[in-house]
């Protein structure tokens, strides 16, 4: 089940280990593999040389260690042939008057290919090239292992028969602190995972850089990166190793295991190769660089049986969860904001600007953003003119926030009610005014976008737009009504990031709180049908588009992942099952697709806005797609699940 959404669930083991004690090793690298493969793993990599002991020094020098080492791996091969699991074997093997550092990938009772390690490390605690030959000096290109001719070199991948795009190459411990590590040459010839089989020791700040240096791999080459290294059992004489195991993918350490245990331990982890693939798609200079060796392929059928998703996926993918990463990450598209804002004032040279008031979130947001681009520039808050335009919905609650906002940072406020001006053009176009219809409520929105240009022609301002990103996703905006401004600052920020940053600039700045606190505890409304009798917001908006964080979620996997509606649907079904009902979520992925296509036309001619995230819809850079291209293909996917 999991494949076919291009999932593939990896394991990274540091085995409890004896230093050349083969018997031992193998039998505990059996019994872990065993476990691995009843959790569903599908790929496992242990550390390098687990079956002898990395650090076995001279001892690689005896016959009786390589010979036991070969049994060791005969074993393995035999006890796995029965079990669906891809196992990466670290040993010594002896090749062209040379012993090589290697790893050994097996699968149902095969040897599929043999990788020896390039880097061989001869420096401070290091002095493998004592014993290693690196894979550069190797003339062969086979090995015999129990008879049989196995593919030998750095050169090979490994690939599934069904789905091409999990594939891995492999690279061991000082491979990846090279200047140009093979991974490199793996990822531009098709591998998505990379599994280093690693002996890496421990001093001080050395986990921290390793961590760095494991995160930035899988980042440059767009992969994801499994790293196993060897375990305390190999502390010998000088050295203490810890067994640090990661699994990180592009850029992200999605799992790490507890170091320093004497005992068997693993990670285990989901890899989205599908994501990964959709990134390198994305990213034009990827294959900048054309690939110098020649590869081969070795391949394998993996299993679909996994159903139980390991990975998470956040409910507020534009929100960061930890409290100092997202006032962080507010500090700075507050920033961005800001400063775009400023630099068109500047380059205008105007002053004034008029923005559309209503005592909702998205105004108050841009309402502060100008703020701080008049703070930036030196320019008094009274060269902003802040309209209040009550309506047929307007409730005394948004109308108060609305004037005591504006009060309190001394910005210019203008009360100007559309209600006389919207009944004229009802009667003008033959609208009753009793029906409640979108003509009713876009009337008013394009009502109120001709007041804001109109006082900017008068002023010589500039009209800054309210609306963000969500509503732009779906469309929810009116045509040359509130879609249209001279320039938008929330246009890149989604619904569910708006309220977070209005927060944080209330808990940050110097600001009268009480009115932005009121603000934030408003139903979200476009207030455009008449309050309830008790003077109450009777139009909310998500009981009429539906819940925005499930809309930003399907926004984030849409576009930033490239996801099928059947996996949006399904990872979705997972993250909000203690929310909503799968069948809610089916219906409104299916407006969400239906909305976001239909509506591209409005995206097409949008204004300018600063873009602060990796997700944008401007027409001019992130989003060039067609306003009339048919969403069947997306709605049958959907259908099929």
């Amino acid at each position: 089940m999991l494949k076919k959404y291009g999932y593939v669930r990896v394991g990274a083991i540091v085995p409890e280990l004896k230093v050349g004690n083969v018997e031992f090793n193998t039998e505990e690298i059996i019994k872990e593999i065993k476990a691995l493969s009843k959790e569903g793993v599908q790929i496992v990599t242990l550390p390098e040389l687990s079956l002898t002991g990395y650090t076995c020094n001279d001892l690689f020098h005896q016959d009786i260690l390589l010979d036991n080492a070969l049994e060791g791996l005969k074993k393995i091969v035999e006890k796995t042939k029965n079990i669906d699991i891809v196992s990466i074997i670290g040993l010594p093997i002896s090749l062209d008057n040379q012993l090589f550092n290697v790893a050994v990938v097996i699968f149902k009772g095969e040897i599929l290919g043999v990788v020896p390690k390039t880097f061989i490390p001869n420096y401070s605690e290091f002095y493998e090239k004592r014993w290693f030959a690196s894979s550069i000096n190797a003339i062969s290109d086979t090995v015999t292992l129990f008879g049989k001719e196995i593919p030998f070199g750095t050169n090979i991948l490994f690939q599934d028969k069904e789905n091409k795009n999990i594939t891995f190459g492999i690279e061991i411990c000082e491979d990846v602190w090279s200047i140009n590590p093979p991974s490199n040459e793996h990822a531009l010839n098709g591998a998505t995972m990379i599994f280093n089989l690693s002996a890496s020791n421990e001093i001080i700040g050395k986990y921290e850089y390793r961590k760095e240096l494991i995160k930035m791999q899988s980042a440059k080459t767009i992969s994801a990166y499994i790293y196993a290294s060897s375990g305390v059992g190999e502390s010998s004489t000088d050295v203490v190793f810890s067994g640090h195991a990661m699994v990180a993918e592009n850029g992200t350490i999605l799992k790490e295991n507890n170091r320093f245990d004497f005992s068997s331990n693993s990670i285990v982890m989901d890899i989205d190769v599908e994501r990964i693939m959709n990134n390198r798609h994305k990213d034009i200079s990827y294959m900048g660089v054309i690939p110098k060796i020649k590869y081969r392929t070795v391949y394998f059928n993996l299993k679909d049986t996994n159903e139980n998703l390991l990975r998470t996926y956040p409910a507020y993918p534009f929100v960061p969860k930890n409290e100092e990463k997202r006032n962080l990450r507010c500090s700075e598209i507050f920033n961005i904001q800001a400063s775009g804002l400023a630099k068109r004032l500047k380059h205008t040279g105007m002053k004034k600007t008029v923005i559309g008031i209503s005592g909702g979130l998205d105004s108050t947001l841009a309402f502060l953003i100008i703020i701080e681009a008049y703070k930036k520039l030196g320019i008094d808050n009274k060269n902003m003119i802040a309209v209040t335009m009550p309506g047929f919905g307007t409730t005394d609650r948004t109308y108060t926030n609305a004037v005591n906002l504006v009060k309190e940072f001394g910005a210019t406020l203008r009360e100007i009610s559309i209600k006389e001006a919207c009944l004229v053009h009802f009667k003008d176009i033959g609208q009753d005014e009793n029906t409640f219809d979108i003509t009713y409520e876009n009337s008013q929105a394009r009502e109120r976008t001709q007041i804001l240009m109109d006082i900017a022609n008068k002023e010589g301002a500039l009209v800054i737009g309210t609306g963000d990103l969500s509503e732009l996703a779906l469309g929810w905006c009116t045509y040359n009504g509130d879609h249209m401004s001279m320039y938008a600052v929330n246009t890149s920020i989604p619904k569910t990031l708006v309220r977070y940053l209005v927060k944080w600039i209330a808990d940050t700045h110097e600001t009268t709180r009480d009115t932005i606190y009121d603000i934030l505890d408003t139903p979200i409304s476009p207030e455009l049908l008449p309050p309830t009798k008790d003077g109450k917001i009777a139009q909310k908006t998500e009981a009429s588009v539906g819940p925005y964080i499930l809309h930003d979620f399907f926004l984030y996997q849409f576009l930033r992942n490239g996801f099928k509606p059947s996996k949006i649907y399904f990872i979705a079904s997972i993250t909000f099952k203690e929310m909503y009902e799968e069948v809610e979520i089916k219906k409104w992925l299916t407006f969400f697709i239906s909305r976001f296509f239909t509506q591209q036309f409005k995206r097409s001619c949008m204004p300018d806005g600063p873009k602060v995230g990796t997700i944008s819809l401007s027409p001019r850079g992130d989003l060039r797609m067609p306003s009339d291209a048919d969403y069947e293909i997306w709605l049958k996917d959907l259908e099929n699940v």
